[in-house]
């Protein structure tokens, strides 16, 4: 039996059970903020996410996935992925996604606070 692929109402369900976060409705989407910070956001018809990403890393990933991972023209600019749902191994692939994101965005008394959460980490 092979596990559900994760959908939008998991990247919700993930992205809140992360210390300081709260979901904001912006742009017309939901995203996803610690300590006010965006590290997740649920665009168009939440068959995608998109979450924090350096410019290099995100090029790689690019290259490697394209079929998961990619970036609209309006945000080549930006720190941030677009990765689709549907292409997703599983839910610790997702998981790790965004508690990355989070990473990058939370303040260093929260990543101080809770060691625990790394990525890879159950």
């Amino acid at each position: 039996m092979t596990a559900p692929r994760p959908g939008p109402d998991d990247v919700r369900r993930i992205s809140l059970s992360f210390p300081e976060t709260k979901e904001v409705t912006a742009w017309s989407m939901p995203t996803f903020r610690v300590a006010g910070k965006m590290f997740v956001t649920m665009p168009d018809d939440e068959s995608s996410f998109a979450v924090r990403c350096p410019r290099l890393e995100r090029e790689e990933l690019i290259k490697a996935e394209p079929e998961k991972f990619w970036v609209p023209p309006h945000e080549f600019s930006s720190n941030w992925v677009r990765a689709r749902l549907a292409a997703l191994e599983d839910m610790a692939e997702l998981r790790d996604m965004l508690l990355d994101s989070w990473q990058q965005a939370a303040p260093p008394r929260l990543l101080e606070a809770w060691p625990e959460l790394r990525v890879g980490a159950e």
